[in-house]
């Protein structure tokens, strides 16, 4: 807000909208999710700093790689307990196998599926992505149903949603989708409930 204050007026005025435009955004978001037969992509939460993982991490040992931070942690309970009060229905919550994907969606949710359709296909070129992608599109076909109350829940990385739905999310975003066809999800709402 501060630097709004040494804009011009219409810039100003601008910047005094976004509040009430970020309101009816989140209030979208949250009629999405209470009316259900959603997808619900979920990037992890803040991590510590870096980008990838050391060299020779192991899945099977969350020593060897980039964590949950303290305030991807609280972030991620915050989320959870949103999810709660607004009271969105959920069926299934599946996560990639890394660390901060399963502590992500059991400090959100309570619980997480291990999927490996959702481990990072951080390496874009690998054959690996376009299988996953289609892996993850074919069985969300078999799970998401229109008229269906429950919402699912995929909480994976930046660079698997982006080739999921074209569209990139902060640490901790989510993003409500539907299928658009046999190929892609179509975000309808986002929001950062944690923060």
């Amino acid at each position: 807000m501060k630097t709004c204050l040494r804009l011009s007026l219409p810039v100003l005025l601008a910047c005094l909208a976004l509040p009430s435009a970020r309101a009816a955004d989140d209030e979208a978001f949250w009629a999405l999710l209470k009316e259900g037969g959603k997808v619900v992509l979920m990037r992890h939460a803040q991590t510590d700093a870096g980008i990838g993982d050391p060299p020779g991490f192991l899945l099977d040992d969350c020593s060897t790689q980039r964590n949950l931070s303290a305030q991807g942690r609280t972030e991620a309970v915050r989320t959870g307990a949103r999810l709660r009060n607004h009271g969105v229905p959920l069926a299934e919550v599946l996560s990639s196998r890394w660390c901060r994907c399963l502590d992500t969606a059991r400090f959100a949710f309570g619980r997480a599926a291990p999927a490996p359709m959702l481990d990072s296909v951080f390496d874009r070129y690998s054959p690996s992505e376009a299988a996953k992608t289609r892996e993850v599109l074919a069985w969300l076909a078999g799970r998401v149903r229109a008229g269906s109350r429950d919402n699912v829940v995929l909480v994976t990385h930046a660079v698997n949603i982006d080739a999921l739905a074209g569209v990139s999310l902060a640490s901790g975003e989510m993003a409500v989708a539907t299928l658009d066809g046999p190929r892609k999800l179509k975000v309808l709402a986002r929001a950062t409930p944690g923060r």
